[in-house]
């Protein structure tokens, strides 16, 4: 790109943060500073506002630039998390959205201690939700360096380095100031930008093939090397029984982890009732849908039309796919047309992230300050002072996040994402249906379930390819890998709910039924709940 262009697509950058600075400016000299404006935004958003906000805080940057760099890789494969991460929705639909709307106040661990002994149950579950939300912000951290080091032509590890710790601290700015008010809000402004964007991008790719679907696929896997082969299973995944066993485990966990995800879960709470968080459900669930079929487009255009091996050389891993198929569509490299519209993308890219990371960093923060730290306090301690806890956790936060996405900057975001998925999966979902749904469940085995799921998680992460033993790994030097696979779901996942179950059987504790009967009937009909 000219000095020019990069100058055009850093203005769109610097509109894009002044308006979001200006509405958590806004917002923060409109709120009164209680946890429930903090956390949940005072529960006073519209389920169409909050389906645009779950729409934004669910279309990560894995979702724009991952997955469509995966496809434009490995075809058919690469669609596995178009697929996965919708189909997740309808978990989220049927099982979680009313009822955990009316039997918690803010976080995941407020539906699991209703019933339980608190102390131990928080500590269990903020301390899950915090390493969630940690793995998922590194993932918006690569792309944000991976997207800025093309924009500014330039792949040097300052200029990533740079770009990550400047994510990492607005991000901290949005979250400290503005909280679940201006979250939400520069959640609702990204997902019409992204959308806006994709419909654009989409439409583009399909004039280009008249309309045929199935020139865009011919051309596709003409254009990839492989042929038919880019069109069907195994490119990825299929090579050998270990490489099976890793789709699988991918599989379950895109499927089963959206539930278990923090930063979607808290956004149940802003609106005012159980029925509202439903709608909010299907409000979102309609744009994600609509947005993962674009992404499918997206992918399967960039390898027609840039072709993989292009793609591959800008960015190893496929992030960068989407920008150089809006360069292509607006007239190529050089042109102006080419320029202007890479620029238009990379901004909206760029919100993407940012409105992304805002969210991941307020629903870990919430997670620090009223399940940690309000496990530790004096019982009769201030709000207001957990308040302040969770601002100063967002700057911790943000610092560790900062450090891991420099660690982790040559990985494919969405498979970074996956990873994600996979400790949600394993770690929150088992609590969170045992609580929901088990009449005999009890405290010691909602802590086991917990730390059943979280540990072998990331321990199967820790030695496995992911981190050595590869020469994608993130240290390509040593050898240490135990496990084969990349993903740890497959695993993890059944040890959580095993865990819960055992824990449950062995303790000598009794249920309590009276506790269980209030929290069915307010699960179910929303009497009592805040």
């Amino acid at each position: 790109m000219t000095t020019e262009h990069q100058t055009l697509a850093l203005v769109l950058f610097s509109a894009f943060i002044a308006v979001t600075l200006g509405i958590t400016t806004w917002v923060s000299r409109n709120r009164h500073g209680s946890a429930e404006e903090f956390y949940a935004g005072g529960r006073l958003f519209s389920p169409l506002e909050n389906g645009f906000a779950i729409a934004g805080d669910y279309m990560s940057a894995a979702s724009f630039l991952g997955i469509s760099g995966l496809i434009a890789l490995f075809g058919y494969d690469g669609m596995l998390y178009s697929v996965g991460f919708l189909v997740a929705w309808l978990v989220v639909l049927f099982l979680v959205a009313e009822l955990v709307r009316n039997c918690g106040r803010f976080t995941l661990a407020d539906v699991v201690a209703a019933r339980m002994s608190e102390r131990p149950v928080r500590i269990a579950a903020g301390t899950s939700s915090v390493t969630v939300s940690v793995l998922y912000l590194v993932a918006q951290m690569v792309g944000a360096g991976s997207l800025v080091g093309l924009l500014l032509g330039s792949s040097s590890t300052a200029a990533r380095t740079w770009t990550v710790i400047g994510v990492g601290a607005l991000m901290v700015i949005y979250v400290s100031f503005g909280g679940m008010r201006a979250t939400t809000w520069i959640q609702i402004v990204k997902a019409v930008l992204l959308m806006g964007g994709a419909i654009t991008l989409t439409a583009l790719v399909l004039i280009r093939f008249h309309g045929d679907f199935n020139q865009l696929l011919t051309s596709a896997a003409e254009r990839s090397g492989h042929g038919s082969d880019f069109l069907g299973p195994g490119l990825r995944y299929g090579g050998d029984w270990t490489s099976r066993f890793d789709f699988i485990s991918l599989g379950l966990a895109l499927v089963l982890g959206t539930a278990g995800l923090p930063h979607i879960l808290s956004r149940f709470y802003t609106v005012p009732t159980a029925r509202a968080a439903r709608r909010s459900v299907v409000w979102a669930i309609a744009l994600i849908g609509g947005f993962y079929l674009m992404t499918i487009v997206l992918g399967f255009g960039a390898a027609a039309l840039v072709g993989p091996e292009a793609v591959r050389a800008s960015n190893a891993s496929g992030n960068t796919a989407v920008p150089l198929l809006a360069a292509f569509l607006g007239g190529g490299a050089g042109s102006t047309g080419g320029a202007v519209l890479f620029a238009i993308v990379a901004a909206i890219a760029f919100a993407t992230i940012l409105a992304v990371v805002a969210g991941i960093t307020l629903a870990s923060s919430a997670s620090v300050a009223h399940d940690l730290y309000a496990s530790f306090r004096r019982k009769h301690a201030r709000q207001r002072s957990e308040v302040a806890v969770a601002r100063v956790a967002a700057v911790g936060i943000g610092a560790v996040a900062i450090a891991l996405g420099l660690l982790a900057q040559d990985l494919n975001v969405a498979f970074l994402v996956g990873l994600a998925f996979a400790v949600a999966a394993s770690a929150n979902l088992p609590v969170l249906l045992y609580s929901l749904f088990w009449r005999g469940f009890t405290t010691r085995g909602a802590v086991w379930s917990v730390y059943g799921g979280l540990v072998p998680a990331v321990l199967l992460v820790v030695f496995s390819p992911v981190v050595s033993g590869s020469p994608d790994a993130l240290f390509p030097g040593v050898d240490f890998h135990l496990f084969p696979l990349q993903n740890p779901g497959i695993v993890s996942i059944p040890l959580g709910f095993l865990a819960g179950w055992l824990g449950t059987v062995t303790s000598g504790e009794l249920p309590d039924a009276a506790k269980h009967a209030e929290t069915e009937v307010r699960s179910l009909t929303g009497a009592g709940a805040v």
